[in-house]
């Protein structure tokens, strides 16, 4: 287990590849999906391109140069304001370094590059069942009663 602030906060740029690819693997595991996360894993010109997007972030935590925690969001240009908001689409913790403010780090460290271009505002969703999540999010914002609907395209 890891110590207090034994970790380093960064965001991934299209140099850094491999930090992904161990995401992913961390996403994987937290989540209990290792396959839906490397069972077929996109192709290294794929990933340099998304991870070169400005609009894509990619955050992890570093621990004894280890990927340990992560997020992927993405920037979405609104509409009726000229003004961006971004999404949180994935953050997971590794098991053994929860419950030691990396999760929070993460977001905190998301909103200051936020703030740095102008987004206006960080958000995310969580299952009801997911207590420790709804948990470190509600003490980082404001909660809304929203549905969620899966439409797939055939």
């Amino acid at each position: 287990m890891a110590n207090e602030r034994s970790w380093q906060i960064l965001r991934v740029s299209e140099n850094e590849l491999p930090l992904l690819r161990e995401l992913l693997i961390c996403f994987g595991r937290a989540f209990d999906e290792l396959d839906t996360y490397t069972a077929r894993p996109p192709s290294d010109d794929y990933l340099i391109r998304l991870l070169a997007k400005p609009d894509f972030y990619t955050v992890v935590a570093l621990a004894d140069n280890k990927v340990v925690a992560g997020l992927a969001a993405y920037q979405l240009e609104k509409f009726e304001q000229q003004r961006s908001e971004i999404y949180i689409y994935d953050l997971a913790v590794d098991e053994g370094y929860r419950r030691q403010g990396i999760a929070t780090e993460l977001i905190v460290f998301l909103k200051e590059l936020g703030k740095s271009v102008g987004v206006y505002e960080v958000f995310v969703q969580a299952d009801y069942v997911d207590e420790p999540a709804v948990a470190l999010y509600t003490s980082l914002g404001m909660r809304e009663e929203v549905l969620h609907f899966s439409m797939a395209v055939e």
